[in-house]
């Protein structure tokens, strides 16, 4: 499929651009990390670290790879309106890191692969055969123009929790990269498998814990070591109805309810904490009602993100 339009793609507010595979890393049973480029990731950048970054990846749809040059808003737009089938499925993804400048610059992009949870989606499917010299299209940040897509504001907090599964494991690395040298806390991270545990560059000040489930119950790990890190004498949450697109930051809830009304207990326990949680939508609905309902945490100092449900294809 071609979209054509006399403007360049220098009219958009954002980059939308074919890129190319140059290098593929299978880190892991469950990671593919693959490195894209094009001269036109020059003008990627964000103000301040990129910390849970987040783009759009498009994969080749029946139409093959988009050409996406000199698209203005409008024909974006009207591209949008296609069927994904035809102008490829659209995924979102985390900047795991930024190699190079200029026209040299990699965007690096850890993909899971979702072994054994059902049929691969599309992104999957594409990383399970990727190889250099494939190209699709990425959505990312212009440097200078408003791009959104950070979740992880921490404000004043004086002591950090991260909390997630494999698709949370790029943001939380990312996370832990750019936090300050005197930052403190902990990350704790849910893989399949002991073979996905990674290096990680962190703060000496925080604590990275990995939790392979190596054939147990999803959630369970990661959840259990949540409460026990807050000290926290709870039963694991039993969660009923799902929300599969449960998001919540300090300024935002996919709910609609106003986060300013929240109601701060003055001289809690857990005062200077700021929370980030991602992964499926059950584990992240189960700490979400234990950290909010239960402990009764200031809504303003968490963010809650159900990245992916179980069983359901996500939208974007």
């Amino acid at each position: 499929m071609t979209v054509t339009s006399s403007a360049t793609s220098n009219d958009l507010p954002l980059l939308l651009e074919q890129v190319e595979v140059v290098l593929v890393d299978r880190l892991s049973p469950s990671f593919v990390r693959v490195e894209l480029g094009s001269p036109a990731l020059a003008e990627f950048g964000v103000d301040g670290p990129l910390y849970d970054q987040r783009i759009k990846l498009v994969f080749p749809g029946t139409d093959g790879v988009p050409h996406v040059a000199g698209v203005d808003e409008a024909a974006m737009a009207a591209w949008f309106e296609r069927p994904a089938e035809e102008r490829g499925h659209m995924r979102t993804y985390t900047v795991r890191d930024v190699r190079g400048s200029g026209a040299d610059t990699r965007l690096v992009v850890d993909i899971v692969l979702h072994v054994g949870d059902g049929p691969l989606g599309p992104g999957a499917a594409w990383a399970e055969q990727v190889s250099v010299g494939d190209r699709l299209v990425v959505m990312a940040p212009r440097r200078g123009v408003p791009f959104g897509g950070i979740e992880f504001v921490p404000g004043a907090a004086d002591r950090l929790l991260l909390a997630g599964d494999e698709t949370a494991v790029p943001a939380i690395a990312s996370i832990l990269a750019d936090l300050p040298v005197d930052a403190r806390g902990a990350a704790y991270l849910e893989v399949p498998l002991s073979a996905d545990v990674q290096t990680v560059r962190h703060p000496v000040g925080v604590t990275v814990t990995w939790l392979p489930r190596d054939g147990a119950e999803r959630g369970v790990a990661v959840t259990q070591a949540v409460l026990d890190h807050l000290g926290a004498p709870l039963d694991l949450p039993e969660v009923d109805e799902v929300d599969p697109d449960l998001w919540e930051t300090p300024t935002y809830s996919s709910s609609g309810e106003d986060i300013d009304e929240a109601v701060t207990v003055v001289g809690h326990d857990l005062d200077g904490l700021y929370a980030w949680i991602a992964g499926e939508s059950r584990l992240v609905t189960g700490l979400r009602r234990a950290l909010v309902k239960d402990l009764e945490v200031d809504r303003r100092q968490v963010a809650f993100m159900g990245y992916w449900r179980l069983g359901v294809a996500m939208k974007s």
